[in-house]
């Protein structure tokens, strides 16, 4: 029985074209700026996003945890979205290591933020008694609304807002890539109006390791020195970077089909018995699904699906994600849904 591994598109495995390149790349030291693959990486990532630079990390959440190093002072607050993966999946690294607290705000459909709500949480510097509002994240697509987007306008509505207040805004772009493919416009065109993004090359463009942080030169060379003091500062790592640039010019077209085959994983879900899931809120690679108490818990039914060869995880004891990727073509697909009807009807 073949395992059809949904967790997550961080499973995916680097490309052959990726491997060659990484095997024939040029390298030197990253730390002193001299590793020429890194440096190729960090100004095509800058430019297909319209940012005058880049840099590279280890990972996502070292990106995220970077960028509120360099824009906050320790006591200074950061207000993000209650569904933020910077507050559920990252360690609490901004409020532990940059000392901000986080205040939290509804993320409402596909992930968004209502401006109004962000305008009565913002508070402005020079009241002893409160936290300045110094930073406003935001996350396109949406890992915990079921990889939902967010169009120019939704980042521009919120942008005007933390602007106008004097508060930078991070974007949260491990997916972006998946949003621009989805909505069918430029990637640069979802950045413009943000301070800084980041995005992954390590979850759905199939590479081994790595993120990118773009914005300002300015923002970047201040990065690097945070960077550097979080352990990011690499050497060699241009076989790393190498892969990067493959994954920018390869793999970004075929996101389409990853957003084909979630959408044919919610159709068929929708279906079942037991399973609760709008195929029409599927916009990009992530399907969120709830299982109803009489089927089981989420853990209950995860377990079962294990044994029956079909890996995914839980964003709740309630709901279960579902993740397309390189690996996963439309017979997988449909094959998993065959797999998951058969455990949902055998634990009813």
């Amino acid at each position: 029985m073949n395992v059809i591994d949904l967790r997550s598109d961080t499973v995916t495995k680097p490309t052959d074209e990726m491997r060659r390149a990484m095997a024939e790349a040029e390298v030197g030291d990253d730390v002193y700026g001299e590793d020429p693959s890194i440096n190729r990486l960090q100004e095509r990532a800058a430019e297909i996003l319209g940012k005058e630079a880049g840099l590279f990390m280890a990972s996502g959440t070292m990106s995220n945890l970077v960028a509120a190093l360099t824009y906050c002072h320790r006591g200074d607050e950061i207000v993000m979205g209650d569904q933020a993966h910077m507050f559920w999946n990252e360690s609490a690294g901004a409020s532990a290591l940059a000392g901000a607290q986080i205040r939290l705000i509804p993320n409402g459909e596909q992930g968004r933020i209502d401006p109004a709500d962000l305008e009565g949480a913002i508070r402005p510097g020079g009241n002893l008694h409160f936290p300045p509002t110094t930073l406003v994240c935001l996350e396109n697509t949406h890992n915990r609304c079921s990889g939902g987007v967010l169009t120019p306008e939704d980042t521009a509505a919120i942008a005007r807002v933390a602007h106008a207040a004097g508060a930078k805004v991070h974007l949260d772009g491990a997916r972006i890539f998946n949003a621009a493919v989805s909505l069918e416009v430029p990637a640069d065109e979802l950045v413009k109006d943000v301070d800084d993004v980041s995005f992954c090359l390590s979850k759905a463009l199939s590479c081994p390791v790595g993120s990118v942080l773009c914005g300002t030169r300015e923002f970047i060379d201040e990065a690097r020195k945070w960077r550097k003091m979080v352990g990011g500062g690499m050497r060699q790592a241009g076989v790393l970077a190498a892969a990067g640039l493959v994954g920018l010019d390869t793999m970004i077209e075929r996101l389409a089909d990853d957003h084909a085959n979630a959408r044919r994983l919610a159709e068929g879900l929708a279906n079942i018995d037991g399973l609760e899931v709008d195929p029409e809120s599927i916009q990009t690679n992530i399907v969120i699904f709830d299982v109803d108490p009489t089927v089981g818990s989420a853990a209950e039914v995860i377990a079962a699906l294990d044994r029956e060869g079909v890996k995914v995880s839980s964003p709740g004891p309630h709901s279960i994600r579902m993740v397309t990727h390189r690996h996963i073509s439309g017979e997988d697909a449909d094959e998993a849904l065959v797999r998951t009807s058969k455990v949902v009807r055998e634990m009813k």
